[in-house]
């Protein structure tokens, strides 16, 4: 397909969202609207929108792609995160409601300290970069391989302009912007997902009826895998209770996805909008398998040869661009498109609150909305898009592993430590160490590291996967014992979860 009719097409997806964000942001463009949209966000549209922010591209391209190699095994950590965000729903947004709370780290100040509360921003704000860096990596190379290659621009250069274009269009709304923005890119990124299957049925020759027998009676449905627990990274419960884990930790612990819960007026839409979102992530994600076996069946019928791919995350693209018509190309490029900046848009918008609100103390200041304060804002919002930019670059160097892989092996060493507090604070009576806490949130993934590395996986049949994450916490929270001066303060435990 011409990289011109794709380029252009960008150009129009972008000057929607241009479009948006200068009418959500008129006459409004303070910190308040910025990082908790005013607090009256509608439950429904955030329900709707929190799709496109928690699948991104990495779903939209890898998951399919992956199929190939482990069936639909995916699905068993999908019902995992489903468990997880009913978690999130009745232990966590009750707690973030009841203290009010514009950043969720500043629950870590309240339970345990000052020390404990800057590690535990500090993590989210590495973990959300390295994790929004991938998952724009993954759409820049193919935008790259299937545009920009064209006219030899350079990778940096299409990485620069995606994020310039991301900054643009949230520098001034912030979150009521994208909650608009995201509500709008859920919406491309649920049709094309549903015209995909579509229009490969369509080249197949498939009606409705033999599109769900074909997909029903592949050899890539297989969902359970049950058997080599010790093994195997594709048994059920590795799956599942990672799943679980990885949830409760890149959402529920994620300033991200929870900043757009705390922009609802009360608990009760934020705990529908939760449920209503799980109930939508699950059925999507059903398709997005449906779409990785009729994309292998495709090939099988047409003679691709999917080893000849870069990476399996290129098949996806490659039937969509070069072996079906202009219309589901497109539909292709939309879906993308707008999975992944869905992802960004919003993960910039939260790495700037946080960092606002946990190391600049907005929160505190008498008039959080003074022009001055909104011009630092600003200053921060940049600064985390050209740390992203490095971060990406970096990452091109250095990747030898699959996308998928990559963000949730990273997320779990990153993540761990913070689970792991939030759990002790929650769930036990005891006070931290609060100066050691930095320390042992460094150290607790290198054990981890030189256990799997030197030790598990050497001396042991016993394979790490998801489950990692459960591992990391666990770690956490035995150090954080072994360290306990004692019983925290009355005070402290009133942010107890029981």
């Amino acid at each position: 397909m011409s990289p011109i009719i794709l380029l252009s097409f960008l150009v129009a997806y972008f000057g929607v969202l241009l479009a948006v964000s200068y009418f959500t942001s008129k006459g409004s463009a303070d910190n308040s609207t910025f990082f908790v949209a005013n607090r009256n966000s509608k439950w429904y549209m955030v329900a709707f929108g929190m799709i496109g922010t928690a699948l991104s591209g990495v779903t939209f391209i890898s998951v399919p792609g992956a199929v190939g190699a482990s069936n639909f095994s995916y699905f068993q950590f999908v019902l995992g995160n489903a468990v997880g965000f009913l978690i999130i729903a009745y232990v966590l947004l009750p707690l973030y409601y009841k203290m009010k709370l514009t950043s969720i780290y500043t629950y870590l100040e309240e339970r345990f300290g000052y020390l404990t509360y800057k590690t535990g921003a500090g993590i989210f704000l590495v973990s959300r970069t390295i994790g929004s860096a991938f998952r724009l990596y993954l759409v820049a190379i193919v935008l790259q391989h299937f545009i920009f290659d064209a006219w030899n621009v350079p990778f940096a250069i299409t990485v620069t302009l995606c994020l310039v274009l991301i900054w643009l269009y949230t520098n001034k709304g912030g979150l009521k912007t994208i909650i608009v923005t995201d509500t709008l890119q859920t919406t491309f990124l649920v049709t094309a997902v549903i015209l995909s299957i579509y229009f490969m049925a369509k080249g197949l020759d498939f009606g409705i009826v033999e599109t769900f027998e074909a997909v029903k009676e592949s050899s890539y449905s297989k969902i359970f895998f049950w058997e080599d627990f010790i093994g195997s990274k594709a048994n059920f419960w590795k799956q599942f209770l990672g799943g679980v884990f990885v949830t409760i930790a890149m959402t529920g612990l994620d300033q991200d996805l929870m900043q757009k819960n705390l922009s609802m007026g009360t608990i009760k839409e934020a705990q529908t909008n939760m449920i209503t979102f799980t109930s939508v992530f699950v059925v999507i994600n059903i398709f997005f398998l449906a779409v990785g076996a009729l994309l292998y069946i495709f090939a099988e019928k047409n003679g691709i040869d999917v080893s000849t791919l870069a990476t399996r995350d290129y098949l996806y693209p490659e039937i969509a661009l070069n072996h079906l018509s202009i219309v589901p190309a497109i539909i292709f490029m939309m879906g993308l498109t707008a999975a992944t900046f869905a992802t960004t848009d919003s993960a910039l918008t939260a790495l700037t609150t946080s960092f606002c609100v946990d190391f600049l103390n907005f929160n505190k200041k008498e008039n959080p909305n003074d022009p001055a304060l909104v011009r630092k804002r600003n200053l921060v919002h940049l600064t985390f898009s050209v740390i992203m930019l490095l971060v990406i670059l970096v990452f091109k160097l250095i990747n030898d592993d699959s996308v998928v892989n990559a963000i949730f092996t990273a997320a779990s060493y990153t993540y761990g430590p913070l689970l792991g507090l939030f759990i002790f604070g929650l769930f036990t009576k005891k006070a931290v160490n609060d100066k050691l806490v930095p320390y042992i949130c460094v150290a607790s993934p290198l054990i981890l590291f030189f256990l799997n590395t030197y030790v598990i996986s050497v001396y042991t049949n016993y394979v790490i996967g998801l489950d990692l994450i459960i591992h990391n916490a666990l770690i956490t929270v035995i150090l954080l014992w072994l360290t306990s001066p004692g019983k925290a303060s009355e005070k402290a435990l009133s942010h107890n979860a029981f």
